[in-house]
């Protein structure tokens, strides 16, 4: 080829190159500029948690979708730093309290919203954009109830109650299967953890003849793993009242009759300072203690407890009940006559 055409050919290769890089970062501009426009428009973004990849989707002032992104979540903190303030919506699920403090630094607001209230807004098939999509749309709602956001200590706190729940659970579970193989040996022992702890070496050695040494080894071992539990149950428990002596609040609440440290400390784990109520009936039906209602054609039909909320919590309020009603002897004097014509009322 002579070397005029060779010398042609490498313009026109090179004069195309240059045009198509022009083009391309032209391209990247106008999609750079097109982005920081939705993005400085953004009035919501519903956030949906996962554990490694969250998904977003945010809404214009205009109320169209103005961008769906996914991230990492190590990225997270990055991504929303770029973004302008807004309203940023996510479900209660784990992580959502870390979350939003991390955002409230970073100058947004977040909400956390219970999950019930996020479901009338999904539309279409169940995927993670429509997940997110459908929590910026509740998080528009002016009248939504949302989830008070938590502190380090209250995680800490309800932390310890959870481990404590699951160790109490464990216990009744060894003293239940201790039981059912006595049972199965013709052997019944009357209720109560301190009836079966006193009389379990007696049984096992009067009744040796009846008991295989298999079975009595089963039974020790189970014995065994009853005493480390306490032990647990113990230490835990140590840490809960030592926090309810220290908490201000927990020390207000344990001036009401029946209240001690666990249900204290509990209590302030779960609502903090109660600023989400504004009255005591609120919490109660929070809880799960006033009637489920069932109201139609101007008929007032209550059932019972909705039993909403915490069951944990509802439980511990309910055998504190239990114990002021089963022993008025140990009510205080000045209360003791007041509180009894209030119950026979």
């Amino acid at each position: 080829m002579p070397e005029a055409g060779v010398d042609s050919l490498l313009v026109y290769v090179l004069t195309a190159m240059i045009v198509y890089r022009r083009a391309v970062s032209s391209g990247e501009a106008a999609m750079k500029a097109k982005h920081a426009d939705e993005t400085a428009t953004v009035a919501v973004i519903g956030v949906d948690i996962g554990k490694e990849v969250f998904h977003l989707v945010g809404f214009g002032t205009n109320g169209k979708i103005a961008f769906r992104k996914k991230i990492r979540r190590l990225a997270f903190a990055d991504t929303f730093e770029q973004l302008p303030p807004c309203i940023v919506g996510m479900e209660a699920c784990l992580s959502a309290h870390f979350v939003s403090r991390t955002l409230r630094a970073l100058g947004h607001e977040p909400r956390i919203i219970p999950a019930i209230y996020v479901k009338p807004f999904m539309k279409g098939q169940k995927n993670d954009y429509n997940d997110a999509e459908a929590i910026a749309e509740a998080a528009l709602r002016p009248n939504l109830r949302v989830v008070q956001e938590k502190s380090q200590d209250q995680l800490d706190l309800q932390a310890c109650h959870r481990v404590r729940s699951r160790l109490v659970s464990r216990r009744t579970a060894t003293i239940n299967q201790i039981r059912a193989f006595r049972i199965e040996q013709g052997i019944a022992v009357r209720a109560g953890s301190r009836a079966l702890r006193n009389s379990l070496f007696a049984i096992l050695e009067n009744r040796k003849d009846e008991i295989s040494a298999r079975m009595a080894k089963l039974i020790l071992g189970l014995y065994e793993d009853w005493c480390l539990l306490d032990e647990r149950i113990e230490t835990v428990t140590g840490e809960i009242e030592q926090l309810s002596q220290v908490e201000p609040k927990c020390r207000r609440l344990m001036s009401v009759p029946g209240i001690g440290p666990v249900i204290s400390t509990g209590i302030v784990a779960a609502i903090g300072t109660g600023e989400a109520f504004e009255r005591g009936r609120d919490f109660g039906a929070w809880l799960g203690l006033v009637p489920r209602q069932y109201s139609t054609g101007g008929r007032s039909i209550l059932g019972r407890i909705s039993k909403r909320g915490s069951k944990y919590l509802r439980t511990l309020m309910i055998q504190a009940a239990k114990v002021l009603l089963m022993r008025p002897h140990n009510w205080p004097l000045r209360d003791r006559f007041s509180r009894g014509e209030q119950l026979c009322c």
